[in-house]
């Protein structure tokens, strides 16, 4: 079993930044594929970004050139920076694991998911 802990969302002015971090415990997720996928109200969950095991990575077009994935295996911990951000960005941002190495957009392949966090980007 993977548990997942997001943190690092708020409220932030449009043009902000913000880093969200997803740390992992019970398992080392240096063998995992990872992503970042966000819910906006009465929305569907959209996939954000991915990272594999050789920290290939993969972006959503929405977000490509502002946000950015990474992963510390010794901390055991995935990162998403966030660049200019922008009101559309607002959402709940969720974490998901899953052992493999790949890069995944579909959010039903990943088998772990943590509890989200809520960014807020105000105009």
């Amino acid at each position: 079993q993977v548990q997942l802990v997001e943190s690092g969302g708020g409220l932030v002015q449009a043009g902000g930044s913000l880093r969200l971090s997803c740390a992992a415990s019970g398992r080392t997720v240096s063998s995992y594929a990872m992503g970042w996928f966000r819910q906006a109200p009465g929305k569907d969950r959209d996939f954000v970004a991915a990272i594999n095991w050789g920290r290939g990575t993969y972006y959503a077009a929405s977000v490509k050139g502002r946000f950015t994935i990474s992963r510390d295996n010794a901390k055991n911990t995935v990162y998403l920076q966030m660049n200019s951000l922008k009101p559309e960005d607002t959402a709940v941002y969720y974490c998901a694991a899953d052992y493999g190495d790949y890069t995944s957009t579909r959010p039903d392949v990943y088998e772990y998911w943590g509890q989200g966090t809520q960014v807020t980007v105000s105009s």
